[in-house]
């Protein structure tokens, strides 16, 4: 627990509004369930797209590229998993933040060791990077730290579908965390 604070410790307060938006994203998503089956784009466009505005990556000194600009390949004991990250969020040239979505249908835990495989792909082995797995129902952190032999530790998990409160507040509070994380 130690190793991973981000996620717990010193957290942003989250305002009204950001609270109004949030709200309105776990409604919008939890009204497309309801319809149909929810595709990676449709989780990227109803609950990440706002978590990603308002954590103000969206402004300077972030940059985001999608999955359309960067393939990874990395070489692992038995296999070599080629893919493309859906999406990173850089801060001064370095990678901050990997994004893996899968559709609302899948578990989160697929995309753990595709998360972690991309994370490792990070040219800048002396920074820890962070990733977030999301199907858009359930949210999880994951911190890597590549010196000397890789670590990796992963948050609680966070759902939107929680009744008594809506964990986007927690997932974005921990966003905005992490975007202070590098300097």
């Amino acid at each position: 627990m130690q190793f991973f604070r981000e996620w717990f410790d010193n957290l942003h307060e989250i305002t009204d509004i950001e609270k109004q938006v949030l709200d309105r994203a776990k409604a919008n998503y939890l009204n497309a369930i309801k319809h149909r089956e929810i595709s990676e784009n449709l989780v990227k466009m109803t609950v990440i797209a706002p978590l990603l505005a308002w954590a103000n990556f969206y402004q300077l000194p972030f940059d985001i590229v999608d999955e359309n600009s960067i393939d990874v390949s990395v070489e692992t004991q038995d296999e070599l998993i080629k893919g493309r990250i859906d999406i990173i969020v850089f801060k001064h040239h370095l990678w901050l933040l990997v994004i893996e979505s899968k559709n609302a249908g899948l578990s989160i835990i697929n995309g753990i060791p595709q998360a972690l495989a991309y994370m490792m792909a990070n040219p800048h082995p002396e920074q820890p990077i962070f990733g977030l797995v999301t199907n858009g129902d359930d949210f999880q952190f994951i911190k890597l730290v590549k010196q000397n032999s890789p670590q990796y530790a992963l948050s609680k998990k966070f759902t939107i579908s929680n009744p008594q409160n809506n964990e986007l507040y927690n997932v974005l509070s921990i966003l905005k965390k992490l975007g202070k994380v590098i300097n």
